[in-house]
């Protein structure tokens, strides 16, 4: 047990010194709040989000009649499965969605970044309202082929359905989260239908049409996979350009040092990732007795890992509350770690690195206008809104 107070709702600014206090003094504790044990050291984190006696398991939300359009969406999604049926969905999901595909999304990323950059106004906006809300949506709906016509509610349903992933929520929070689930699965059964027919290059088609031995995706699957790309898929990468963006701009010798040789993109994001990751908590069950910080943990227990304390742990990383673009290596565990290992991993990588690199290469000196705004969220850390001013503008065309 431990005297030090972890409260969600306290740790939205700067969560980061509670959680220096818990490694030192309460690397394993009880949340009464939760029902959870929190893991705040980096070597238990990683350990756990690998170790087999611990997996994932959904509890349908009650009632079932209610919740049903938000619970199809979790039942069969990858990140709530385990072996065996893990094993097979992820075989048949990460097929399609290879590296080669990845790679060659990246001009229709630089295209659209470029295209959401022309609209801002140098002199004064709001990076997330106007820039990275927008473009991690545009990015996965033209990788699952949604026309554009359909793309306009993306962003406030996968907002609405994972605000239900918080630490405690409303009847309002709730009716959203159920609404947003249903009209979402209503778009995607008339997209699956005509890509049934109509097969096309998108990867909506290609899961569709995914085949390994015999096997495919069920209708329920195919819904369920859609849906973890576009909230997973898009959630962590706005807020890791905000969260970056901010961090860079707090860190002007590590800014000059990207502007003069960006260098391996992807080791950035990766470190910006760690530096403030955008996912706070993973939540794994015990399925067989496992040893925490000198604790047996028994079967039906819950932990919740905290990726944001474990990115910060100074015996994992050498100056670790330092922001380093070059630092490696980098075991951070901002993309889980195990048979849940990001699969989008590549493709965060590569829309962040662009969209940092598209915007710095607008201005030769950029500014903050005011202090930016955190989102209300702990499960999600990101940043309401920033307002930027590129004080140097110029043209990349």
């Amino acid at each position: 047990m431990t005297d030090i107070t972890f409260d969600p709702s306290d740790l939205i600014d700067d969560p980061y010194p509670t959680y220096a206090r818990l490694r030192a003094g309460a690397p394993l504790s009880w949340d009464d709040r939760t029902g959870l044990w929190l893991v705040a050291r980096h070597r238990d984190v990683d350990r756990l989000l690998r170790d087999r006696r611990l997996g994932r398991v959904f509890t349908p939300y009650e009632p079932r009649d209610r919740f049903a359009p938000w619970n199809l969406l979790n039942e069969h999604s990858l990140l709530e499965l385990e072996p065996p049926e893990h094993t097979r969905l992820r075989r048949l999901a990460a097929r399609p969605f290879t590296p080669r595909r990845i790679a060659g999304l990246r001009d229709r990323i630089v295209t659209l970044t470029d295209e959401l950059l022309d609209r801002v106004d140098a002199h004064g906006f709001d990076l997330m309202a106007e820039f990275a809300d927008l473009l991690p949506v545009e990015v996965i709906a033209e990788l699952l082929g949604v026309p554009a016509q359909l793309r306009a509610p993306l962003r406030p349903w996968s907002n609405r359905i994972v605000a239900l992933y918080e630490l405690g929520h409303d009847e309002e929070t709730a009716q959203a989260a159920i609404d947003a689930a249903a009209d979402f699965t209503a778009m995607l059964d008339e997209l699956i239908d005509w890509r049934r027919r109509s097969p096309g290059e998108d990867l909506l088609s290609a899961l569709i049409h995914a085949d390994v031995d015999g096997d495919a995706l069920s209708r329920d699957e195919l819904v369920a996979t859609a849906a973890l790309l576009l909230n997973a898929g898009h959630e962590a990468s706005v807020n890791v350009i905000g969260n970056g963006l901010v961090a860079l701009l707090a860190h002007p010798v590590q800014l000059a040092r990207l502007r003069a040789d960006a260098g391996d993109m992807a080791g950035v994001v990766d470190e910006l990732i760690r530096f403030d990751s955008p996912l706070s908590l993973f939540q794994r069950t015990v399925f067989e007795p496992v040893e925490v910080a000198g604790r047996v943990l028994e079967p039906g227990e819950r932990v919740g890992l905290l990726l944001g304390s474990a990115n910060r742990d100074e015996h994992a990383f050498a100056r670790a509350d330092e922001l380093d673009l070059r630092r490696s290596p980098n075991p951070h565990v901002g993309f889980g770690a195990g048979i849940h290992y990001c699969l989008g991993a590549p493709l965060a990588r590569l829309e962040v690195g662009v969209a940092i690199e598209r915007l710095l290469a607008r201005t030769s000196e950029i500014e903050l206008i005011n202090a930016p705004v955190r989102r209300r969220s702990f499960q999600f850390r990101g940043y309401r809104h920033v307002q930027l001013r590129m004080i140097k503008a110029r043209s990349v065309h």
